[in-house]
């Protein structure tokens, strides 16, 4: 099969590859569909992402056809069309033709939205499910979203909403990224340029000039350190990225804030596959009875190493366009 492949001199090469064989409890899906996220290079790149590499074929979300099944495979037939985030936890990653994955980490594609919209959801959805579950809010909490306009920002925003959550603040970059948020339903007040002005004290004011409960933060490094100066006392620091610095930590013990770690790997680590399917079913289950829409996606190529390439690059230098990124195959 068609590859993006990792080489021995940790460079992406294009290559053919055999195609893998489902075991007796794996499916062994043909990809329509696969999306780009940060992780993908930052696994080149980061020493604590690159453990994460169990096969030299990267990509971690996907959408496809089922074309084989193991003998004991009961949820799907083959002609099934599904979904994934298949994480660390099929045959090969998504930058292929084709990959094997246990049957319980896959659910069937919502019937009203394209191949392209089902790559889009896994990582980012299961992500922001995660962080809204967990939170359990009231309507009186205060949450402050950085990064908001990416894909696990906008999909929290969508869940948030959904549920009559209308104390948010929100950071973006761009105007263009303030329109979105705008269309979405946040209020303008609420949507901060982290551009312009005192970052902090932009977000005090939009909240009546009080600390916040909640801070999500998918940005890190020096964003961080906003987040832990506008917590209240005893608030809570949701970290999605593992990157605070050094004054962030020591602002938050100082404060007592409590840190919320959000990790889809420990489930697949300890093959609670349930996490999995009921994530990506509840995900579903909003999108097929219109509760939330599915994200925004760009079509960055078809499967090739120029592709491949070219995401990156886009997720590096922050130029998605609040879109996801996605290679159709």
């Amino acid at each position: 099969m068609k590859a993006v492949i990792l080489n021995k001199n940790f460079q992406l090469e294009d290559s053919f590859t055999k195609k893998p064989q489902p075991k007796n409890n794996e499916i062994l899906i043909q990809i329509k569909a696969s999306g780009f996220n940060p992780i993908d290079y930052q696994m080149l790149e980061n020493e604590l992402e690159r453990k994460l590499i169990s096969s030299p074929i990267l990509g971690r979300e996907l959408s496809g056809i089922i074309v084989d099944k193991g003998n004991d495979v009961t949820q799907f037939n083959i002609g099934d069309e599904v979904f994934c985030g298949s994480g660390s936890m099929g045959s090969n990653g998504t930058y292929a033709e084709y990959i094997a994955v246990p049957e319980n980490i896959a659910v069937h594609k919502p019937k009203n939205i394209s191949f392209e919209q089902a790559a889009a959801i896994p990582s980012a959805g299961m992500t922001a499910l995660q962080i809204f579950t967990r939170l359990n809010l009231n309507k009186t909490e205060t949450i402050l979203i950085t990064g908001a306009a990416g894909g696990v920002g906008s999909f929290l925003i969508k869940l948030l909403l959904a549920d009559d959550h209308k104390n948010i603040t929100a950071t973006v970059g761009t105007e263009q990224n303030r329109d979105i948020l705008l269309k979405m339903g946040v209020n303008s007040h609420q949507i901060i340029n982290y551009k312009e002005g005192s970052l902090a004290e932009n977000i005090l004011k939009s909240n009546k000039n009080k600390p916040l409960d909640i801070g999500i933060d998918l940005v890190g490094n020096h964003i961080s350190e906003i987040i832990a100066a506008v917590l209240k006392i005893n608030g809570l620091y949701v970290d999605v990225t593992a990157l605070t610095t050094k004054k962030s930590r020591e602002t938050l013990f100082n404060k007592g804030n409590l840190i919320m770690n959000i990790s889809n790997y420990a489930y697949g680590m300890t093959k609670n596959y349930d996490y999995y399917k009921n994530s990506l079913n509840k995900i579903t289950e909003l999108i097929e009875n219109n509760s939330i829409t599915p994200p925004h996606y760009h079509i960055v190529g078809d499967l090739s190493l120029e592709t491949v390439l070219k995401a990156q690059d886009m997720l590096k230098n922050n130029q998605t366009k609040g879109c996801k990124l996605i290679m159709i195959h």
